[in-house]
């Protein structure tokens, strides 16, 4: 147990993703405003770290995120996350935190996986073909219902524009916590800010004061899950994964919570698969583990140039010391 405990937590997590993009995608067929549900989400991480902040995301890609749900399914939500880490990348290049060389081929690697990512995410959104028969799903379905009322279009810009969001605080958060290395604290300080934000944009977009009411029902369900369980347990569980094997490992999993989630929406919430989204799906992944294998190479160069500098300065001062 104690030598899989990595494993067993990164599987932890990806399902706790999965239940996320399904609960907040009922919640909100089931009528919940979207700017109300980032509200809430907000307000239940507050209170669930607020005790672990004194021991020691994010408003506009959540709003969109929430947003989009409406104009999309649960799948492609757990789908476009797998973008994130290609457009972080491209992300970082543009602002110089991170280098590449096409002279090299972990520097290749990260673009083309970059590319392919991008490119499985757009096929995944737009291109549906015939649907997969082995559910026998009738037209009826609550997919078919949320495209029939939105667009095929407004959905995924959406979605993709939260992940395009979601990569910029990543970055930033790098530069943050150099700063301020309280984790806690300043996760607490980030969501009880997001929440105020949140707030203010979903009284001005919905002065309905009938939205803002929770009852025992899927509403409260998903806000608590997303809140409590999603910012506040699988933040100390990652973080430790991190800190046992390392960023490339955690991010490996990502493409599960994707799998986990078609699956689980297929079979509760009668959402229809298509030959399409498959073919999206493993470009996404492809692209994903492509960057993924190109970063681990890089790293593993550089501590392998790091340490044969360090040889060559441990053998420069012998020399000295002997001469």
């Amino acid at each position: 147990m104690e030598k899989n405990k990595a494993y067993l937590a990164m599987l932890f997590i990806q399902f706790v993703y999965a239940g996320m993009a399904l609960l907040s995608k009922a919640a909100i067929s089931k009528g919940m405003n979207p700017y109300v549900f980032v509200v809430y989400r907000q307000v239940f991480a507050s209170i669930a770290l607020s005790p672990f902040a004194f021991f020691d995301r994010l408003t506009l890609s959540s709003t969109l995120y929430y947003v989009a749900m409406n104009n999309t399914s649960a799948t492609f939500a757990a789908a476009s996350t797998n973008t994130i880490p290609a457009i972080t990348f491209i992300m970082a290049v543009i602002i110089r935190v991170e280098s590449f060389s096409i002279k090299h081929v972990h520097g290749l690697a990260k673009i083309l996986g970059s590319i392919v990512s991008l490119c499985g995410a757009i096929i995944f959104a737009l291109v549906k073909g015939h649907p997969l028969d082995f559910m026998n799903h009738s037209s009826s379905s609550q997919t078919d219902q949320v495209h029939s009322k939105g667009d095929f279009i407004k959905g995924p810009i959406m979605m993709l524009s939260a992940n395009i969001a979601w990569s910029l605080w990543l970055i930033l958060q790098g530069f943050i916590v150099k700063q301020y290395p309280a984790k806690f604290r300043l996760t607490t300080l980030q969501c009880f800010f997001s929440c105020i934000q949140s707030a203010i944009f979903a009284v001005a977009m919905d002065r309905n004061p009938s939205t803002w009411k929770l009852g025992w029902d899927i509403h409260l369900l998903s806000v608590a899950y997303c809140g409590v369980i999603v910012t506040g347990v699988c933040y100390w569980v990652q973080v430790c994964s991190i800190e046992e094997k390392g960023p490339v490992f955690t991010a490996m999993f990502t493409p599960l919570a994707l799998i986990i989630t078609a699956i689980c929406s297929a079979l509760l919430w009668k959402e229809t698969l298509y030959w399409g989204s498959v073919g999206g799906t493993i470009l996404l992944v492809v692209g994903l583990y492509s960057v993924l294998w190109g970063k681990n190479r890089e790293s593993l160069e550089e501590k392998r140039h790091e340490k044969g500098e360090a040889i060559l300065e441990e053998t420069r001062l012998e020399c000295i010391i002997k001469h």
